[in-house]
């Protein structure tokens, strides 16, 4: 019976601190990644806040694509005109 209450005692006073120290280290790291996924959250309805304007920004884009495109077949075109032949 003596070895039961001794058994008992480094339980209580030796194993409990050590499993209440481990979890204490573990629900501070939860909390961390809780804080981070926070700001994560808000940085991307912010972000979605930036792209309403998007469609607009894609139409001008593909005017200017279109507009370098006609300027580089013109320039290829008369570069060609003046390169001699290669046949």
């Amino acid at each position: 019976m003596t070895l039961w209450w001794i058994g008992n005692a480094i339980l209580l006073l030796v194993v409990v601190p050590v499993l209440v120290a481990l979890l204490n280290r573990v629900l501070a790291a939860l909390e961390r990644i809780r804080a981070a996924t926070d700001d994560i959250l808000a940085g991307g309805v912010a972000l979605t806040g930036e792209l309403d304007d998007v469609p607009e920004m894609l139409a001008v884009t593909d005017r200017t694509i279109r507009d370098v495109a006609v300027g580089a077949t013109r320039y290829a075109g008369s570069v060609a005109k003046l390169l001699p032949d290669q046949s």
